[in-house]
């Protein structure tokens, strides 16, 4: 790992080596206007909220200032050259699981969100399943002063919904916390699990009563449960999958869209897995529910057939599936059916992943490579770059900052967070486990031929990390606090 830099006073010290005090071997267009920038990002290929354009985005006090159409004069500031590249506002991961507390030695705040930076995310959104699990409001004031100055990035929670106080709900303080993670099944690192109907009821009421956005594992632990007792654990990688099946997943979305249906609860599906769930989430989407869904990098990206050949490293929760789930869940993408992309970053050590079948435990590393696999897959699919730049800035930016109140963040404008990042659209590389940043020391895409590179990533108007450069400054992430809006009333 680099050593960290001190960032100087001096805005333009220690810069990458793209910066510099204006344009290579030309004169700026026009004399310099207005006051002074703090960083000036010139020339690349800007992706915004009103479609995708050629510009300049001017940085001043750690927000967007103004974005300019090229050939407009620029005021005096140190620039950074984004020829050639898009430039995306800093995406969101709104699905990771950073470890803290309790298991520190699979990951930690410091690796995590070095990944985060190389994979192009400034923010992201932790998940409750940590030892002790983060489920009431002094359990998160707590966590947060653990994270606190070893985090590179922002970031919000979610907290856990207890199965045994889902009444915390209706009053949960907004800016602590607008969202709870229910989980209907268990596995590893999932203790705390609503098994119970009427608990379940109960939470999806006293939701709606506090306006919070219940975000859900949704595959049925009955399910597991009754094909455990005739079939028992599986001993083979292949076998892995047709012991936790799509059946799980279409039976637990049935059950949410009834609840949704009966209290208008605020609702997001994580990790859909299966072309069934798709549809059934698509189509209550269309009956106007307050009903979203989540697809995950890997479900994108692997299949089936690779957990049988590969093993540990795809064993997954809810697990990988056929070509046919795979080819529906890129459908739902492209027809904007998704509502967010999620890493389900939850890594594992070697020694914890290589147990028998039975035991390995399931999730893998997946911020860093999350933007990148999906663009490589846009790309293979013959999407334009311009299209695939919106989809990306749609789902990891416009998307998640919507749904789940993150103010100034996910979108490419005046007035916005200057938490930016630049992609070179067309290099191909091939990802090692060199490039890892995470912990944990692996990736399920070593050997991949990726298309598309991330190059810089700033953060709150500064440069934080550069490919040629490294990480610059140091930990100064925050934790996001929500607004302190009035509680909505049940419908």
């Amino acid at each position: 790992m680099e050593p960290l830099k001190p960032r100087s006073a001096d805005p333009s010290a220690g810069l990458p080596a793209a910066f510099s005090a204006g344009p290579p071997g030309a004169a700026p267009a026009g004399p310099p206007v207005g006051p002074p920038a703090d960083l000036i990002v010139e020339g690349g290929r800007l992706v915004t909220p009103d479609g995708v354009r050629d510009g300049t985005v001017v940085v001043r006090d750690g927000r967007v200032a103004a974005l300019l159409a090229p050939g407009e004069p620029l005021p005096p500031g140190p620039r950074l050259d984004a020829a050639g590249r898009y430039v995306l506002p800093g995406l969101i991961d709104s699905h990771v699981h950073f470890r803290t507390p309790g298991l520190e030695y699979k990951e930690d705040w410091e690796h995590g969100s070095r990944a985060a930076l190389v994979g192009g995310v400034t923010t992201v959104m932790d998940m409750p399943n940590t030892r002790p699990p983060s489920l009431d409001e002094s359990s998160m004031l707590a966590k947060a002063a653990v994270i606190q100055g070893t985090s590179w990035i922002d970031y919000r929670f979610h907290m856990g919904a207890d199965p045994d106080h889902p009444e915390l709900l209706a009053e949960l303080d907004p800016r602590i916390a607008c969202s709870a993670k229910v989980f209907m099944a268990g596995h590893h690192t999932a203790p705390v699990v609503f098994r119970d109907g009427e608990q379940l009821r109960r939470a999806f009421a006293a939701a709606a009563r506090g306006g919070v956005r219940l975000v859900l594992h949704a595959e049925d632990q009955h399910v597991f449960d009754l094909l455990d007792a005739s079939s028992g654990a599986p001993d083979t990688y292949g076998g892995y999958e047709p012991h936790r099946p799509r059946s799980g997943g279409i039976v637990a979305v049935a059950h949410v869209v009834r609840l949704v249906r009966e209290y208008g609860t605020k609702t997001h599906i994580l990790h859909v897995s299966s072309a069934e769930e798709a549809d059934l989430l698509s189509a209550a989407a269309a009956e106007g529910l307050p009903l979203t869904y989540e697809v995950t990098g890997h479900h994108l990206s692997f299949t089936h057939d690779d957990t049988t050949r590969r093993g540990p490293r795809t064993r997954l929760s809810p697990a990988i599936r056929e070509c046919r789930d795979q080819k529906r869940l890129w459908q739902a993408v492209l027809r904007g059916e998704v509502a967010t992309l999620g890493s389900d970053h939850a890594p594992h050590t070697v020694e914890e992943k290589n147990r028998p079948p039975a035991d390995a435990p399931p999730g893998l590393p997946g911020v860093q490579e999350l933007a990148t696999a999906v663009w490589t897959g846009l790309r293979t699919r013959d999407i334009a770059p311009d299209e695939a730049a919106a989809h990306l800035a749609r789902l990891m930016g416009e998307g998640p900052a919507r749904l789940f109140d993150l103010v100034g963040k996910g979108r490419l404008e005046a007035g916005a967070d200057a938490d930016l990042t630049l992609l070179n659209p067309s290099d191909r590389w091939q990802f090692s486990a060199h490039d890892v940043q995470a912990l944990c020391g692996w990736s399920a895409y070593e050997g991949w031929t990726f298309t598309g590179r991330f190059t810089t990533t700033v953060k709150g108007g500064h440069v934080v990390w550069d490919i040629r450069d490294g990480f610059s400054g140091r930990p100064e992430g925050h934790w996001l606090q929500g607004s302190a809006r009035p509680l909505e009333v049940a419908r």
